[in-house]
């Protein structure tokens, strides 16, 4: 008995005893429900044995003796309380242990019986425990998901009123170190990260990939031990399946931006044998538009900002800026990010095209409207200020040009690659703000990897994206396409075919280039 206890535990008692006593054994609630069972294959049993134990469960009860038997000419149930707490507590509303054997009843049976309450309650206690511990882990992960989805849509002060609760408290400022691992190694991964940089560091598993664990980690290089390796560096090395990508110090306001960098990390890190790699230098976009760009930005996010809803079920403006910026970065696994259902997602989505006047179905407007909410959340003092008028091309007031830079026209193809297309009218005024020199030195940063090598890329980011599409007009197989478009990621640091993808960066750097390019003084 107390090897099954120690092996089988509960169910592991009750099939056994179920075939010592050649019937029925179970565990059933003071209401007379049936918690746990195990029957004999063979042999007849009693046509509805769960009425009879609820039946003598009651009785037992009822009578507040410590044992209780019943016959029913063919078959004897015989009950005993259960006890689940310590010793002495006291629990009037025990469970019963019933077992149901025919007649006549084996010899010894009923001492069995007693001696098997102990090891059984011992095990039943165990398990109360356990799946309490679950759910308060459960509750815990939750609430530090909650956090994660604040930190990732700005709400800084409200996800540190939730997180006072929890331990570590949140660094500031952070890198954000996204680890990729087996989908049932997290939580043993979650140790040895632990372990790795003293428990300093905020774990969340991630809501949207089963096998990803983020880190919120402190920014400064400090480590448990003089000499020791940094946690990236110990987590690959300890756990050899895995891959690591970390972000660039950013401030705990910035913890969705160094998501992407993590991620992007993450993909440059899959090709590498030491499999961890951090982010490299690249500034964002959102640091070179200027005042310009903030007023642009303020402009086309005005009517989703100012919405009200009819309804108060409807979602507000707020709601619909976390959706906006979660499918941008997750696509259809923003359902799982905002724990929404895909109609849900899908409806929100068309209503922030309406408010907006955009064609979310166009990677161009998905780029305006990814840089004019990266803009929104990037603090005023860090964009790169506006240069003096007279010295910038930019349509500043007092220095409009005199006439309107024409859109690029799309080069004929014996001559040279096509231009990216241009976004809707809701997004006008983008092309002004892709113009100005430090967004183009922004765009030479971004596609100096690939320069002279970008058919697949323009041609994959013309056709929105999407593998099908572009590898027919490539002319090449879906895995030929998906095989070309990784060693764009090798050579761009930059994960393409998982979101967040580095798609937007890329469309809005083409752009730019485009624009330089088409431009009169260019021919």
């Amino acid at each position: 008995m107390h090897r099954l206890a120690r092996t089988g535990g509960t169910a592991g008692l009750l099939r056994w005893l179920a075939g010592r006593s050649e019937g029925w054994a179970g565990i059933v609630g003071p209401d007379g429900t049936v918690l746990h069972a195990a029957a004999r294959t063979e042999g007849a049993m009693v046509p509805d044995v769960a009425a009879l134990v609820a039946a003598s469960a009651s009785a037992l009860a009822e009578r507040g003796v410590q044992a209780y038997s019943v016959d029913t000419g063919e078959h004897t149930a015989l009950l005993l309380p259960v006890s689940v707490v310590p010793q002495g507590a006291g629990e009037p509303n025990a469970p019963v242990l019933a077992v149901v054997t025919p007649r006549p009843v084996a010899a010894g049976l009923a001492v069995l019986l007693a001696d098997v309450v102990l090891p059984l309650s011992l095990c039943l206690r165990a398990e109360t425990l356990e799946r309490k511990r679950r759910r308060v882990d459960l509750a815990e992960s939750r609430g530090r998901e909650a956090v994660l989805h604040l930190l990732m849509t700005g709400q800084l002060s409200i996800a540190q009123q939730v997180a006072g609760a929890l331990r570590p408290r949140l660094p500031d400022p952070v890198r954000v170190c996204v680890v990729e691992c087996s989908g049932d190694e997290r939580d043993e991964v979650a140790r040895v990260c632990v372990d790795a940089d003293g428990g300093r560091s905020w774990i969340v598993r991630c809501p949207v990939y089963a096998r990803h664990l983020i880190l919120v980690m402190p920014a400064e290089e400090e480590v448990p031990q003089p000499g020791a390796a940094a946690v990236d560096e110990t987590v690959a090395a300890r756990v050899g399946d895995c891959v690591v990508g970390v972000s660039e110090p950013v401030p705990l306001a910035d913890t969705a931006t160094g998501y992407r960098q993590a991620f992007h990390a993450l993909a440059f890190a899959r090709e590498l044998p030491t499999r961890h790699a951090r982010f490299g230098a690249s500034p964002d976009p959102a640091l070179a538009v200027g005042g310009i760009g903030r007023r642009w930005a303020d402009e086309l996010l005005n009517p989703l900002l100012t919405h009200v809803p009819r309804r108060a079920q409807d979602p507000g403006s707020q709601e619909l800026l976390a959706t906006a910026t979660s499918w941008l970065a997750f696509s259809s696994h923003a359902t799982d990010h905002l724990k929404v259902h895909r109609n849900t997602l899908t409806a929100r989505l068309r209503l922030i095209g309406e408010l907006l006047g955009l064609d979310l179905h166009r990677l161009a407007d998905q780029s305006a409207l990814d840089l004019a909410l990266r803009v929104r959340a990037t603090p005023a003092p860090a964009c790169t200020p506006d240069p003096a008028p007279g010295c910038t091309p930019d349509p500043a007031p007092g220095c409009a040009p005199e006439r309107a830079q024409p859109a690029p026209a799309p080069l004929s193809a014996p001559y040279g690659p096509a231009p990216v297309s241009g976004t809707s009218q809701a997004a006008g005024g983008l092309d002004e703000i892709l113009r100005r020199p430090a967004v183009r030195d922004w765009a030479d940063t971004q596609l100096a990897p690939v320069l002279g090598a970008e058919e697949t890329l323009r041609t994959w980011l013309r056709c929105e994206a999407r593998l099908g599409p572009a590898a027919a007009e490539l002319g090449i197989s879906v895995p030929g396409a998906r095989k070309r478009l990784t060693r764009l990621e090798t050579l761009l640091q930059r994960s393409l075919l998982r979101p967040p993808s580095a798609r937007y960066d890329l469309w809005l750097a083409l752009r730019s280039r485009d624009l330089e390019a088409f431009s009169p003084g260019n021919g």
